[in-house]
């Protein structure tokens, strides 16, 4: 004779929603929501054109930058100017000049070029020689810079800025990314 086996029910047990269980569960989610802030974009940003760029144009220069100009043997001073089609002045922090400093010997022609009339040097209140959070730091605090730099990272980090171009090195000149005017030719 043959055992019958029990017979369980086709429907799956449901907890109602006003289960003590997932109430809990909702009050964690309430707790642990990060609150979020959107940074208000400064007026000089008229239809994301940023108008506080204009001829002079400021540069700030990044260590890598200037090591990549040299590789490809371009003359600085010269490059910008044909890259953007008005006079410009390279910017150069203090950390910028310690991270060439610190990389030796190799690098003395690029602190040559740095020593040039024509840059124009920036005091750093920060401690430490890291270029990148600086530079990213003086480009969202004033807006009236572009960004030169050969580092991935850094451009990563300076297209979420909204109204700051980026120059760097392709192709044995000078390109700049996110100009208003698209300037290259």
């Amino acid at each position: 004779m043959a055992r019958k086996r029990q017979k369980f029910p086709a429907f799956k047990k449901i907890i109602k929603p006003t289960d003590a269980r997932v109430a809990v569960k909702v009050k964690k989610a309430k707790e642990n929501q990060e609150i979020r802030r959107v940074e208000q974009t400064p007026s000089s940003l008229f239809f994301e054109y940023n108008t506080q760029l204009g001829p002079p144009y400021r540069i700030l220069v990044d260590t890598n930058f200037i090591n990549f100009s040299i590789q490809n043997k371009l003359d600085m001073f010269e490059s910008l100017m044909d890259c953007l089609c008005a006079k410009s002045t390279p910017c150069i922090p203090d950390c910028v000049y310690g991270e060439l400093e610190k990389l030796g010997r190799q690098y003395r022609v690029a602190l040559r070029i740095l020593n040039d009339p024509r840059v124009n040097r920036l005091p750093c209140d920060h401690k430490g020689t890291y270029a990148d959070d600086c530079l990213v730091k003086r480009a969202t605090q004033h807006r009236c810079y572009i960004v030169a730099t050969c580092d991935r990272e850094l451009k990563r980090r300076i297209r979420k800025i909204p109204g700051v171009p980026i120059m760097f090195i392709s192709n044995h000149k000078y390109v700049i990314e996110r100009m208003p005017d698209n300037i290259n030719y």
